[in-house]
């Protein structure tokens, strides 16, 4: 058993080689791949994989390389598996020249950690594909950079690959991440197999690849507000008991699921097909109770809602299934047993683990994604055509349903699923994306996933943040001019920080997240960065923020599908929060192809900032968070959002230096189609 991390930041071990290795039994694993690769890809990929190691060594590599290509789909270089227990330590432990690179490997560890990772083998933090690396060698080679470097050096990541420290300066990032920056035309998904299969690219979903993840908790507060705002919009309540949400998945992001139907008070029933998935969350707490039987199911949810039970039911099976069986008392009794739905299924990855057909068990569809996948492929989308129809049937009796930004209309779509909006956009469907009709309007105040990890690993410290992040919302509160909408996501969010401690949300790092605007992110961080100077925080804070968010990410059938001036598809957002966070002060910065609903389909970009107590930190992060929120929020104003025009125009108030483009509105519409009409006369 490896001893300390001096050992881990050592570099490679190669001698003596560390013993040839196996899957470890009884966790979860990622799904095996079908690259179809030919015979010289795989030669290439072979090749590609002993880069890591001197001449001598491939001889006795490159046999179990090509047998895990083989067996998996892709070289995870099992031997180099770290024998130590993997988690975020406290950053005083780790040896380093920085504490900012410290920091840095505090999170990484973190987003590596069985109890945060969903397949932690595969260095998969969520999503089912979301790699932290390709590979184990990368990551030992990264450690070991991050404990050489000096605040003089930048490493550079090349999609898990750590192309080198290089000369750099103190007030430059640490690190700078990409991952899948791949040539347009080649963005596809059968592409992408390809070129992760032969290591020379890399799915860092969202906060995966960028050293963010905080665990299901980073979901649960925007799952939190999303139902509670889809009662009052669909429901017209404010009080959610005896209300019930049915939806599907408890893998990774989707675990919140369960803990935010609690909080919000409703009756939360979410299908699972993996037991092992399923019993992860119940034994975290998370899960109230499990039934691997449809007429508990039925009963347990008549119960519940008879007596206004706050309730999380994990159902092992199929959501097809559930749904369908929802359908089936609701043809036979009247009564409809449902009263808001989703999906958080992984359905960026349909046809390769993140969606599993109805028609196949558990242990079979697995066989089938990887000995057949001409088979399963139409499987899954007459699986998906199924679901909708329940859903229909379901809706048109008075449920509310929206797309969680998962690519499951999209991919319901493509699948013939009968989704379609008569007369809608290319990005809207039958069913609102909870980005349409909820949280895009909060994105346009300004509102976001802002979130802090305590390096300390000391859940005092933690709540010592809490009550800072408290104290501040009260304040901005209290002040005169606050707009009431804007008050009303203060009052919310000061709400759940209040509450937060009792609900047990940490997995893994000492972390916390909390929606709030520009003015909120930069009054907690400033306030936390005082505490680490006086010594009320015991360590630096990590400050960051979900990509998933008012600017961190392009991605027309989720964060922007709520832009209608034809620039949904367009990434220029996306980048520029990536370079302009860079130079104002980010520790680490990060672009990446997909994320959230899918390869090619998204351009999302993430940052974290250390609060280390110095006065260079507190300018840091004045300067990187108002340009972080104020670069998305200008963005939704010109592509015509009003509440994002008045939260611009508010911001220019308060800051003489910002000054940004605002648009005339087009107030008569009958000019567009009189100018049209003269030019098609002339």
């Amino acid at each position: 058993m490896m001893s300390s991390l001096q050992e881990l930041c050592a570099g490679l071990p190669l001698n003596p080689l560390p013993p040839k290795k196996a899957r470890v039994s009884g966790c979860p694993h990622a799904p095996k791949r079908t690259p179809g690769l030919s015979a010289e890809d795989e030669k290439l990929a072979l090749e590609n994989s002993l880069r890591y190691f001197p001449p001598e060594l491939h001889e006795t590599l490159a046999p179990e390389f090509a047998e895990e290509l083989r067996c998996f789909g892709h070289i995870y270089m099992y031997r180099f598996h770290p024998d130590i227990r993997m988690k975020a330590y406290p950053i005083t432990e780790y040896p380093c020249r920085t504490k900012q690179a410290a920091a840095v490997m505090h999170m990484i560890m973190n987003n590596l950690d069985p109890d945060v990772a969903q397949f932690p083998q595969e260095l998969v933090t969520y999503g089912g594909n979301g790699q932290v690396f390709s590979n184990w060698a990368q990551f030992w080679i990264v450690m070991h950079y991050l404990s050489e470097m000096t605040d003089n050096q930048t490493l550079v990541m090349y999609s898990g690959h750590p192309l080198g420290l290089f000369p750099s300066h103190p007030s430059a990032p640490r690190v700078v991440i990409t991952n899948g920056m791949v040539i347009p035309n080649y963005s596809s998904k059968e592409e992408y197999e390809k070129m992760f299969a032969m290591g020379v690219t890399m799915y860092g979903q969202m906060t995966a690849g960028s050293y963010c993840y905080i665990g299901p908790q980073g979901i649960v507060h925007g799952t939190v507000l999303t139902v509670l705002n889809a009662g009052r919009l669909y429901l017209g309540l404010d009080d959610l008991a005896g209300k019930v949400f049915v939806t599907s998945g408890l893998g990774g992001m989707s675990g919140a699921q369960a803990k935010a139907a609690v909080i919000v008070g409703c009756v939360g029933v979410i299908a699972e097909v993996d037991r092992v998935v399923l019993e992860k969350r119940y034994h975290q707490g998370w899960l109230m109770e499990m039934t691997n039987s449809l007429d508990d199911c039925m009963a347990r949810i008549r119960k519940a809602r008879k007596v206004k039970e706050a309730l999380s039911l994990g159902y092992h099976g199929n959501i097809v299934d559930l749904w369908e069986r929802l359908v089936e008392e609701y043809n036979k009794t009247g009564e409809l047993l449902v009263d808001l739905g989703s999906d958080q299924t992984s359905l960026h990855n349909p046809f390769n683990g993140g969606y599993y057909p109805v028609q196949l068990q558990f242990d079979e569809a697995i066989s089938s994604l990887r000995t057949d996948p001409d088979h399963f492929r139409p499987l899954v989308q007459e699986s998906l055509r199924r679901q909708i129809a329940a859903i229909n049937k379901l809706s048109a009796a008075g449920m509310f349903f929206w797309d969680y930004g998962n690519a499951f209309l999209l991919e319901a779509q493509r699948a013939g699923a009968d989704v379609g909006k008569p007369g809608g956009k290319s990005t809207e469907f039958r069913y609102p994306s909870y980005v349409q009709h909820i949280m895009g309007n909060i994105f346009s105040l300004g509102f976001g996933p802002f979130r802090w990890v305590c390096t300390s690993a000391d859940p005092g410290d933690l709540e010592v943040t809490d009550e800072i992040a408290a104290s501040v919302l009260e304040d901005l509160i209290s002040r005169a001019g606050v707009g009431e909408a804007v008050k009303k996501q203060y009052r919310d969010n000061l709400k759940w920080i209040r509450e937060a401690g009792k609900h047990k949300l940490v997995v893994g790092s000492q972390a916390r997240i909390l929606y709030s605007d520009q003015k909120g992110r930069v009054a907690i961080a400033v306030a936390i960065n005082k505490a680490v100077a006086t010594g009320q925080v015991k360590a630096p804070v990590v400050i960051s923020r979900d990509h998933h968010d008012v600017s961190g990410t392009d991605s027309p059938f989720r964060e922007t599908s709520n832009i209608y001036d034809g620039s949904a598809f367009c990434a220029d957002m996306a980048v520029q929060n990536f370079v302009g966070d860079a130079f104002r002060g980010a520790t680490w910065v990060s672009l990446h192809n997909g994320g959230g609903i899918g390869w090619g389909e998204v351009i999302n970009g993430g940052f974290g900032l250390v609060l280390d107590g110095s006065q260079e930190a507190e300018a840091r992060a004045q300067s990187m968070l108002s340009w972080d929120v104020s670069n998305g929020v200008a963005r939704r104003c010109w592509s015509g959002n009003k509440n994002a025009y008045d939260t611009i125009v508010q911001t220019m108030e308060d800051n003489c230096g910002l000054r940004v483009t605002l648009p005339h509105v087009v107030k008569d519409k009958g000019v567009l189609e009189k100018a049209l009409s003269q030019a098609n006369h002339e």
